[in-house]
């Protein structure tokens, strides 16, 4: 019996200790690949919650879309790096309220709330700009196109929205996942 007690708690502590060495291991002092300013995020179009705060949700959408364009960055030519600013979301879908005790609003997912984006990037080589341009995305057959990408995934019909522009924006082979 001594022998099953001294397993739980040698289980969990080797547990946080391997997470520990993980987060080390993990922490590095590259620069990221992508440089996102959220510009005014309080005025965008629409990056309401249905179930939770505002502040919380708002850094959700922001960090999953950080990054998103990060891991789509990874396959530019060794130096460069993007800078974008933001200046407009609109997820796809819209909040509704909901009524009754307890009620929460709910997203719909409607062909006609389409995901949309504007923002301004430049792509540098060390200092030098390669390459710059406003950007206005919209993805008006996100429920069709979208269907062949990772639906469950949090803000997949955004994210394919992203993914298709990096793609034509920078190359077809850039664009790795």
């Amino acid at each position: 019996m001594h022998k099953l007690t001294t397993k739980w708690f040698v289980i969990p502590a080797l547990a946080c200790l391997s997470g520990i060495v993980y987060a080390e291991d993990n922490s590095s002092n590259e620069q990221p690949l992508v440089e996102i300013t959220w510009q005014e995020p309080e005025s965008y179009t629409d990056v309401r919650p249905s179930n939770e705060s505002r502040k919380r949700f708002r850094e959700r959408v922001f960090s999953e879309l950080d990054d998103y364009f990060n891991k789509l960055a990874e396959g530019l030519p060794a130096g460069q790096t993007l800078s974008i600013t933001v200046t407009d979301v609109d997820l796809a879908g819209q909040v509704w309220p909901t009524f009754g005790t307890g009620a929460q609003d709910i997203r719909i997912i409607e062909s006609m709330y389409i995901p949309r984006m504007t923002f301004s990037y430049q792509l540098k080589h060390g200092e030098q700009v390669m390459k710059s341009a406003e950007v206005s995305l919209k993805e008006m057959s996100f429920m069709n196109n979208a269907s062949r990408f990772r639906r469950n995934e949090p803000f997949a019909y955004e994210k394919f929205m992203i993914k298709r522009w990096f793609s034509q924006e920078f190359d077809n082979s850039v664009a790795k996942s």
